[in-house]
């Protein structure tokens, strides 16, 4: 006697689970533009890493006889693999089976892949396709009852949020519980045309007055841009590239300290071109995004969420092969001012970097916060403070290099201030409370009212300040740690990178991402 026939059912009841949703629906999802849910995990993973978990879940009929008939598969799919020889735990939504919506033990594997990430201290990736977990008013038919919501797990996501780095790709339409999955995670990426996202969907919308495609609704060209969603792909395959490039940079989990590649770039090479990077007329902008590529490893740069908070760049780096998270102004977007969602981006960011305790660069050139109507509208200075506070929170060293303006209390938040952080300015430093020219007619007013030529007396208090305002003479008072020759960034920035990288710890942070 042997179990060689229920080793057959276990065979069969694995090759009905394979035809996911039946071949009408998988050919309708691949017309769609879309992969399946199996080809997704094949492609996000090394090649034959895949170790499935939950592999025969679902809903099985049987006949008179309690013989196995058919079985709807679970339109969830869960397990762990390897990526770039990392190992993972891997969640895939089946859109096949019933748009992804809950059914079929769906629940149990969602907590569970969650713990299983958890537990086992592992990065975790989300294929997001459907609901995700959500509703479907079917569902009252099929179960003769409804309920009392209650996100069940949802204590699990929010400590893997602390632990392990969480990734989330959305792949189609995703609403509800779907769109949750996607938001309450690290690093996000939606595909153009194919991914949308939303509360609830255009039928449901259609009842409020509002008619509109799924692209109007929630469409990735809304959610990059307002910082629901960290970057959009142009295919699948890209966005996995991206998920890849983004667990790249970071640990497994907080227990363990992100990896150091080989060295490729010499941490001493000089851009000659940088002495002239920074105009000397501050109403002209430049490219910091070049500085960035010429300051760190050679083609190391990953940035997160460019097309939302553009005043600020954000991303990852590597320093002579060190993991480093980078922070730097971008004066093509209102000049460098943080504006409210600049503030939102850069509470995120810090947040995360200080969960995987990760060094920070900042390459700062803030003029202030945004001013006028639409400021003020916006609630700046409530974000504004809450960026401050992250900021100051933040216990992994720091590295400010001003390469420009850093003026008021936007200029302040360049670096916790009141513990000791590396502080380096270009030539090009210029820094106050306010701008001189913003505030000259105030401060002066009565010497203005009672000159003959009041534009010339401008002129004159204007000269006279600007003599004051070199960074030489803030560096006289040892307000600036050094003023440095921009061609020598790289070396220092390698250096700071070398000296942080003994201070950093493992651990849970006091505390942790706020999605």
């Amino acid at each position: 006697m042997n179990w060689e026939k229920e080793i057959e059912e276990l065979k069969l009841r694995q090759k009905l689970a394979k035809k996911m949703g039946g071949a009408e629906k998988v050919a309708r999802h691949v017309n769609a533009g879309k992969l399946t849910v199996r080809d997704r995990i094949d492609k996000l993973l090394d090649p034959g890493t895949f170790e499935e978990v939950g592999s025969i879940t679902g809903k099985v009929e049987y006949d008179d006889n309690g013989e196995l008939v058919d079985m709807q598969p679970a339109n969830l799919i869960t397990g762990r693999g390897r990526l770039d020889g990392k190992r993972i735990v891997v969640a895939g939504d089946d859109f096949t089976v019933r748009g992804g919506a809950n059914d079929a033990g769906i629940r149990d594997k969602l907590i569970h892949v969650e713990k299983m990430a958890n537990s086992l201290q592992m990065p975790l990736v989300r294929l997001v396709d459907g609901t995700g977990g959500g509703g479907s008013v079917k569902t009252i038919e099929t179960e003769g009852r409804t309920y009392v919501p209650a996100v069940l797990g949802w204590d699990v996501v929010v400590d893997n949020l602390s632990k392990v780095p969480v990734v989330a790709l959305a792949l189609g339409s995703t609403a509800g519980l779907g769109a949750a999955r996607v938001a309450a995670s690290h690093y996000s990426v939606m595909v153009k045309e194919t991914s949308q996202m939303f509360v609830a969907g255009p039928p449901v919308v259609a009842r409020t007055g509002e008619k509109l495609t799924k692209n109007e609704l929630g469409g990735s060209h809304i959610h990059t841009r307002n910082g629901a969603v960290d970057d959009e792909a142009d295919t699948e395959e890209e966005a996995f590239e991206r998920a890849r490039k983004f667990l790249s940079y970071l640990p497994s989990s907080v227990y363990q300290l992100p990896p150091r590649t080989e060295p490729t770039d010499d941490p001493a090479r000089s851009e000659d071109w940088l002495i002239g990077a920074i105009p000397r007329n501050p109403r002209k902008v430049y490219k910091m995004r070049k500085i960035i590529e010429a300051v760190v490893d050679e083609g190391s740069f990953f940035e997160m969420g460019k097309k939302w908070g553009r005043s600020v760049i954000t991303g990852f780096v590597r320093l002579d092969g060190w993991p480093v998270a980078i922070i730097a102004s971008d004066p093509y977007h209102y000049g460098g001012a943080w504006t409210a969602d600049t503030c939102e981006k850069v509470i995120r960011f810090v947040d995360l970097v200080q969960t995987f305790h990760m060094p920070v660069v900042h390459l700062v050139d803030v003029p202030g916060f945004l001013v006028g109507r639409q400021a003020e509208d916006q609630a700046t200075i409530r974000h504004g403070v809450r960026a401050m506070t992250a900021i100051f929170q933040a216990t992994v060293p720091w590295c400010a290099m001003i390469v420009r303006k850093t003026y008021g209390v936007a200029g302040a938040a360049h670096m916790n201030s009141s513990r000791f952080n590396l502080r380096y300015a270009w030539p090009s430093g210029d820094w106050g409370s306010l701008p001189i020219a913003g505030g000259l007619e105030a401060a002066y007013k009565a010497e203005l009212e009672a000159a003959d030529d009041p534009a010339e007396k401008l002129r004159e208090i204007e000269d006279r300040l600007n003599r004051l305002r070199s960074p030489f003479r803030t560096a006289e008072r040892f307000m600036i740690d050094e003023i440095i020759d921009p061609r020598d960034t790289r070396k220092i920035l390698c250096d700071f990178a070398e000296m942080a990288a003994p201070l950093r710890q493992t651990g849970v942070s006091s505390f942790g991402i706020r999605p």
